[in-house]
C-alpha cells in the first residue's frame, strides 16, 4: 500500500523539507506528501471523518490547508494508533520498541518529555568527552615525561664515570621499560583524545537534530491550533447568518420582532451586535415590510448562509483530518524521531565508556608484560636488575685498570738496595710454596709449565698445535651436554671458591681435568664461569684491539642489511687464531640459543653476556667508564653477527656437507 497522508499548505510555508534527520545515524527522513486537487462534491458534516479516496472533493477551493494522497493511493483514514501500525507503511523499525511508542503517543507531554531526556543525556556525553580530555592530558604529559626522565637518564650515564660490566646493561634494560611503558601511555592518550573528539561530534549533531525535530513538532502544532481557530470562525459565521435568516422569514409571516422567541435568544449586547451585522448586511430594519424587499432579503441571506455552510463544513473537514494525521501518523514519526536522538546518545556514550575501560585495563596488562616479559620475550625489569654481578664487575674493573694505568701511577718504591733504607723481602708462606712446586701441584696435579689463562690467543694455539684453543673445546662440549637445558646459562654466575678451584687446575695441566665428573658437571655454571674469565684474559680480546673501531663503526649503521655486510667484512679481517676460535665459540652460542625457550637465553641475552667480554677494553681511550659508552653498539655488533651466523661463517660447501 502506498505511503498516504496530508500536507497542510501551512507547513509547506515554512520548511519544505519537513524534517530531515543525519544520514550518518541511521534513521530514514520524514518526507513530505504531495497531491493534486480533485473535484467532487463536498460531503456532509459528520461527527468523524469518513473514509475518501481522491475524487472525492470537487468543490474545494485551492486554499486547502491539507493536500491528499497521489492519484490512485488508496488512502483511508484509520481512527487508531493501532490502524497506523498495521499499515504496510511501517512508521517504526522492527527493531524499535513499539509499546514505547505507543505510550509516548498516549501521553500529552510525548514530546517535551523527549526532549529534556535528550537534554539529559547530552549533558552526561559533553561530561564523559570532557572528562576524556583531560585524562588524555594527564596521561600525554605524564608519557613524554618519563619518555624524557629514560632517555636523557640514559645519555647522561653514557657520558659519566659510572660503572661498566653487567651494571651498565641492567641500567640499559631498566630505561628501555620506562621507554616502553612511556609509549603505552601516550598511544593510550591518542585513543582518550579520539574517543573525546567522537563523543563531542556526537553531542553536536544530536542536539541538531533535536532543534529541528523540535521545530518542526512547533509547526506542526501551530497549523493544528491555526485549523481549529479558522473551524470556530466559520461555526460563528454560520450562526449569525441563520438568526439573521429566522429573522426574516418571521417578518415575512407578519410576526412582531419583539413577540419572537428569537429576541430571547439573541438578548443582551451580544443581540444588538447581531441587529447591527443584520442592519448593516441586509438593512432589515431601514427597507421596512416591503414583500418585495423581504424576498430578496431572504434570497441574499440564504445565498450567504448556503456559502457559510460550505465553509464550515469544509473547515470541519479539513480541521478533523489535520487532527487524524497529527496524531496518527506525523506525531509518531516526530516522537520515534526524538526518542531515536536519546538511545543515540545514550548508547553512543555506553559505548565509549565501555571502549575506555577496555583500553584502560589493556593498557595496564600491557605494563605488567613489559615488566615481567614471557619467557620467550627475554628479560623483565626485575629480572634485568638482578643480573648485576658486582663481584665480577669489580674483578673486571680491577684487571682493566691495571692493565691500562697500572704503568703510568706509581706509589711508594717497595724494593730497594739495603743502603738506602730498604728491608729485604719477607718471606714467601709455605703454601705459596706448595702452589709453586712443579712436581706437586694443587690435589695432586702436575703443573706442566704451560698455562693457559693470560696467554695471548695466537701463542697458545701455536704451543699447543691445535687449531681451536683446548680449553674452550672442553669446556664448550662440557656446557653443551651438561648445561643446554640449564636456565640462564652464562648468566649466572658459578661460585667462586669452585671456579677459583677449576681456573687453577686447568691452568696447571688441562688435559688431565675431567669435567665430566660429578664436582663440575652437577653445576655447570662453574664452567661456563671459567671459560668467560679465560675470554676476559687474553691480552688482545678476541675481537682484537685493532679492529674494535671498526665494529663500532659498522654496529652504528641503521640499516639492518648494510650493518650485516659491514660487519662481516670486519670478521673477515680477524687474524686467522681469531677467526676460528669466534666462528667455533658462536656456533657454540648459537647451538645455546636453539633452545632458548627452555634456558632463556635469547640471541639478545646472549649478546648482552658476551658483548664486553668479546671486546675488551681499549686501552688510551680517554673514557673513565672503561669503555661503557660503546656497550649498547657491542652488544648489537655481537646480536648481528649471532643472527646472521650461517651468512658469515658457514660457506655453500659446508652446509651441503
Amino acid at each position: 500500500m502506498a505511503e498516504e497522508g496530508y500536507l497542510s499548505s501551512a507547513w509547506e510555508s515554512g520548511d519544505q523539507s519537513d524534517f530531515q534527520t543525519s544520514g550518518g545515524h541511521g534513521r530514514p527522513q520524514l518526507r513530505t506528501f504531495e497531491s493534486a486537487e480533485s473535484s467532487s462534491s463536498s460531503p456532509p458534516i459528520t461527527s468523524s471523518p469518513i473514509p475518501r479516496s481522491s475524487v472525492d472533493s470537487a468543490g474545494r477551493s485551492s486554499t486547502t490547508r491539507w493536500q491528499e494522497s497521489p492519484p490512485g493511493a488508496t488512502s483511508e483514514r484509520r481512527d487508531t494508533l493501532t490502524a497506523v501500525h498495521s499499515d504496510a507503511t511501517n512508521l517504526v523499525e522492527p527493531t524499535f520498541d513499539e509499546n514505547v511508542l505507543r505510550a509516548l503517543c498516549e501521553m500529552d507531554c510525548g514530546v517535551p518529555l523527549l526532549l529534556d531526556r535528550i537534554k539529559q543525556s547530552t549533558i552526561s556525553c559533553r561530561e564523559a568527552s570532557v572528562f576524556f580530555k583531560k585524562r588524555a592530558a594527564m596521561e600525554e604529559e605524564y608519557g613524554k615525561n618519563m619518555q624524557k626522565l629514560a632517555r636523557s637518564t640514559a645519555e647522561t650515564y653514557s657520558m659519566n664515570d659510572g660503572k661498566a660490566g653487567s651494571f651498565v646493561n641492567a641500567w640499559q634494560a631498566t630505561m628501555r621499560v620506562h621507554e616502553l611503558m612511556a609509549e603505552n601511555r601516550l598511544r593510550f592518550a591518542q585513543r582518550l583524545n579520539e574517543m573525546s573528539e567522537e563523543l563531542a561530534v556526537l553531542t553536536k549533531e544530536v542536539d541538531k537534530n533535536r532543534k529541528q525535530t523540535k521545530e518542526l513538532a512547533q509547526r506542526y502544532e501551530r497549523a493544528l491550533q491555526e485549523s481549529e481557530a479558522a473551524t470556530e470562525k466559520s461555526k460563528n459565521r454560520l450562526d449569525i447568518t441563520s438568526e439573521e435568516l429566522e429573522r426574516v422569514l418571521l417578518q415575512k409571516e407578519g410576526e412582531s420582532l419583539k413577540d419572537n422567541a428569537v429576541q430571547g435568544r439573541v438578548g443582551g449586547a451580544g443581540g444588538k451586535r447581531v441587529i447591527g451585522k443584520a442592519v448593516a448586511k441586509g438593512g432589515l430594519l431601514l427597507k421596512g415590510k416591503n414583500p418585495g424587499n423581504i424576498q430578496r432579503q431572504e434570497d441574499d441571506i440564504r445565498s450567504r448562509m448556503s456559502a457559510a455552510s460550505d465553509m464550515y463544513r469544509k473547515a470541519v473537514t479539513d480541521t478533523q483530518a489535520m487532527r487524524q494525521e497529527y496524531f496518527n501518523f506525523q506525531l509518531p514519526r516526530i516522537l520515534r524521531s526524538l526518542k531515536e536522538c536519546a538511545d543515540e546518545m545514550d548508547l553512543g556514550t555506553q559505548y565509549h565508556l565501555t571502549r575506555y575501560a577496555f583500553l584502560f585495563e589493556s593498557i595496564v596488562l600491557s605494563d605488567g608484560t613489559i615488566l615481567v616479559p614471557p619467557r620467550e620475550e627475554g628479560l623483565g625489569l626485575k629480572a634485568s636488575i638482578e643480573t648485576i654481578d658486582n663481584r665480577g664487575d669489580f674483578r673486571v674493573y680491577m684487571q682493566h685498570y691495571a692493565y691500562a694505568r697500572g704503568g703510568a701511577i706509581r706509589g711508594p718504591r717497595r724494593e730497594g738496595p739495603s743502603e738506602e733504607g730498604f728491608l729485604p723481602p719477607l718471606p714467601r708462606h709455605e703454601s705459596e710454596k706448595v702452589v709453586n712446586v712443579p712436581s706437586n701441584g694443587v690435589n695432586g696435579v702436575h703443573d706442566k709449565g704451560r698455562p693457559t689463562f693470560g696467554v695471548d690467543l695466537a701463542e697458545q694455539m701455536t704451543r699447543d698445535n691445535v687449531e681451536i684453543p683446548l680449553i674452550m673445546v672442553k669446556c664448550c662440549q662440557a656446557i653443551e651436554k651438561y648445561g643446554m637445558q640449564t636456565q640462564g646459562i652464562y648468566r649466572i654466575s658459578g661460585t667462586t671458591s669452585k671456579v677459583a678451584k677449576l681456573r687453577q687446575r686447568l691452568d696447571q695441566d688441562l688435559e688431565s681435568v675431567d669435567l665430566d665428573t660429578p664436582e663440575w658437571s652437577g653445576d655447570i655454571s662453574n664452567v661456563a664461569s671459567v671459560l668467560k674469565q679465560w675470554l676476559r684474559d687474553l691480552p688482545d680480546p678476541l675481537l682484537t684491539l685493532g679492529l674494535h673501531q671498526g665494529f663500532i663503526e659498522a654496529a652504528k649503521i641503521e640499516n639492518d642489511r648494510l650493518r650485516h655486510i659491514r660487519l662481516h667484512e670486519r670478521v673477515n679481517e680477524l687474524p686467522d687464531p681469531n677467526y676460528a676460535t669466534l666462528k667455533y665459540f658462536l656456533g657454540h652460542l648459537h647451538r645455546i640459543n636453539q633452545q632458548a625457550a627452555v634456558n632463556q637465553m635469547s640471541m639478545q641475552n646472549l649478546a648482552i653476556v658476551f658483548g664486553p667480554t668479546l671486546f675488551g677494553v681499549v686501552p688510551g681511550s680517554g673514557q673513565g667508564n672503561g669503555g661503557m659508552a660503546d656497550a649498547t653498539l657491542q652488544n648489537l655488533a655481537i646480536e648481528t653477527i649471532l643472527n646472521h651466523y650461517n651468512d658469515i661463517f658457514i660457506d655453500e660447501s659446508e652446509s651441503a656437507t
